[in-house]
């Protein structure tokens, strides 16, 4: 379950390249042990109360991104960190304040990336090309899936604490889209615009989720291009 060294560096390159806040919090966990000198000439690895919580929402966050909330396990995620069960429920008392925090951040996380695409460019093609990018960078992830995407598929098992931050990535997502789609002169609605927006996000989703199930992400790209053919997005 974890991240060999290559892969991680892989990772991030891929977060720095696309200049995204989805993809570099989940590297953690590779990095937050620190060393002390014991006095009889012993080294050891010592792990603070924040590295520990840190570690612990990090191989949470690639578990469900995996195989969705309800493979959560507080066992699994023990043997990963090497802390026994007891120690995550310290953090996270319930499987479901887990899964709110990792749906929070998540969505933390998108907005600061979203927010930063747009100051960054008022084309809106611009910003739909860096928007598909993101979700097309969680797939070269070992074929994982948008967090929240993967837990929404599973919204009637989901506490009411995760399904509220559920519900919030996608406002958060469709308020961004309906800001990208208003830079285009264009003579429709609000309440239009708006509902192009929820659909250029249920099809990004979508497109997601089919070549996760291929495992192939060249169908992702044919899907995008299709869609922007199609007039969805710019």
């Amino acid at each position: 379950m974890g991240c060999e060294g290559r892969d991680v560096n892989n990772y991030l390159s891929i977060a720095k390249r696309h200049d995204c806040a989805y993809l570099s919090v989940e590297i953690y966990s590779q990095q937050l042990l620190t060393i002390q000198q014991h006095s009889i000439g012993r080294r050891r690895l010592l792990m603070t109360t924040t590295d520990t919580k840190e570690r612990i929402m990090s191989v949470a966050r690639l578990m469900v991104q995996a195989h969705g909330y309800n493979a959560l396990s507080f066992r699994e995620i023990g043997k990963e960190v090497g802390v026994s069960s007891a120690s995550i429920h310290h953090h996270f008392p319930t499987k479901g304040d887990l899964g709110a925090a990792l749906a929070q951040r998540y969505t933390d996380d998108g907005s600061a990336a979203l927010e930063k695409l747009l100051a960054a460019s008022k084309d809106a093609r611009k910003c739909m090309t860096g928007y598909t990018a993101i979700f097309r960078s969680v797939l070269l992830n070992d074929n994982r899936m948008c967090l929240v995407g993967l837990m929404s598929a599973e919204y009637d098992d989901l506490p009411v604490e995760v399904r509220a931050e559920v519900d919030r990535f996608t406002n958060v997502n469709v308020k961004w889209l309906t800001e990208v789609l208003a830079l285009r002169k264009s003579k429709a609605g609000k309440d239009a615009i708006q509902h192009q927006a929820l659909a250029i996000f249920a099809a990004i989703e979508g497109a997601q989720l089919i070549a996760r199930g291929r495992g192939d992400i060249a169908m992702f790209d044919r899907a995008v291009t299709a869609y922007r053919a199609a007039g969805l997005f710019p």
